[in-house]
């Protein structure tokens, strides 16, 4: 199996470390999360010149290593720009399933002047799942939903929602719903990204594609979800331990730098190890993507270790460089509030190992 990137997909990873190592540092970063809109539009617009929002809307051109390799440096940056949320991961529904007339919307999105948002989590659901309580009603060729969407990622400043929603005949359809007309109820996260609880009470909606049961297609968006997040984090803790050793080398205590001490070393060492073995699961998530198996037994698996690593890391980043880890001021703290949302974003590692104990029973048994 080859895990060397392709010759364009290294020219796509500069071009996106390019555009976004010039933009942030963590006092710019401090301030943007400080506005309103906790991003920057003029970041999106440059985003959007260099073509990144639109990658994947045809499969023939980029897909999910594609995907792997810009989402990693955006967590490299910690970059705040909803890359995934508002604009490749719905856009990748719409191109899949939608119709010719829904899919025009997708030059907007890709030119960065049109948002959308995946509408699927409810309160209290912790993990990624297809059962929702949202309802679509049909009066005639009109349809509308009612329920309550939450949390949604980048939902705050969608121009677009797609909405999941329960078909009276069973089943879970998809809606598009225009933005301005959802119940939108802004907040901020903990780690300074924004998201929305949604209202919806019979608002007019649209059949995404030519409507009928979509849980397939739901299903494999929570797997592209959840390679994502993985993708993001790789990128964040790639950048923690790069920040950590060099702390080390440069902090000096009884005359000597901090890389003298072994046990200091040896745990920098572990959290290396950590970063390899979520780093080979991102991988194997991505490639099964891009091999057209969309499995939420191997999402599950990804992201078990990915949350695990990225714990495991953020601690360490913070214990090893002391009091200034937790100051706004540096950036550790900030990744590590960033790894610590993405695990607690569609399950956190224990919801993982939950799904997989509940695949126990389907395995063979291996006997000598």
């Amino acid at each position: 199996m080859n895990f060397d990137l392709t010759e364009e997909q290294q020219l796509l990873r500069d071009v996106t470390r390019d555009v976004l190592a010039r933009s942030y540092d963590v006092t710019k970063l401090n301030e943007v999360a400080e506005g309103d809109l906790g991003w920057r539009r003029e970041v999106w617009e440059q985003l959007a010149e260099v073509g990144l929002l639109g990658l994947g809307f045809d499969p023939e051109e980029a897909g999910a290593i594609e995907h792997m390799v810009i989402l990693t440096e955006a967590g490299k940056r910690l970059a705040p720009e909803p890359i995934a949320d508002a604009a490749l991961i719905p856009g990748g529904l719409i191109a899949e399933l939608g119709t010719d007339e829904q899919k025009a919307i997708l030059d907007d999105v890709a030119a960065g002047q049109v948002l959308l948002a995946f509408a699927h989590g409810e309160p209290g659901v912790r993990a990624a799942s297809t059962d929702v309580q949202t309802t679509a009603t049909q009066d005639g060729d009109s349809w509308t939903v009612t329920g309550r969407k939450r949390p949604v990622a980048a939902g705050d400043s969608a121009d677009k929602v797609i909405v999941s929603a329960t078909l009276p005949d069973g089943g879970v359809g998809l809606f598009l719903v225009d933005g301005a007309a959802a119940g939108k109820h802004p907040y901020r996260t903990f780690d300074g990204r924004r998201g929305a609880q949604i209202d919806l009470d019979a608002v007019a909606a649209e059949p995404l594609g030519q409507g009928g049961d979509a849980t397939e297609y739901v299903r494999r968006t929570l797997v592209r979800q959840q390679s994502a997040l993985c993708a993001e984090a790789v990128g964040a803790m790639e950048e923690s331990l790069r920040l950590t050793t060099e702390y080390l080398t440069s902090r000096k205590q009884f005359g000597v730098p901090l890389s003298k001490f072994q046990t200091l070393t040896q745990r920098a060492a572990d959290m290396y190890v950590s970063l390899e073995l979520a780093r080979s699961m991102n991988f194997y998530a991505a490639m099964s993507i891009a091999d057209g198996t969309f499995d939420p037994v191997i999402a599950a698996r990804a992201k078990l270790q990915v949350g695990r690593s990225g714990r495991h890391i953020a601690q360490e980043a913070i214990q090893l460089h002391g009091g200034i880890g937790i100051t706004a001021e540096y950036p550790v703290g900030h990744y590590a509030a960033r790894l610590t949302a993405i695990d607690n974003t569609l399950g956190t590692a224990d919801d993982q190992l939950r799904v997989l104990g509940a695949q126990v029973g389907s395995y063979e048994t291996v006997t000598l």
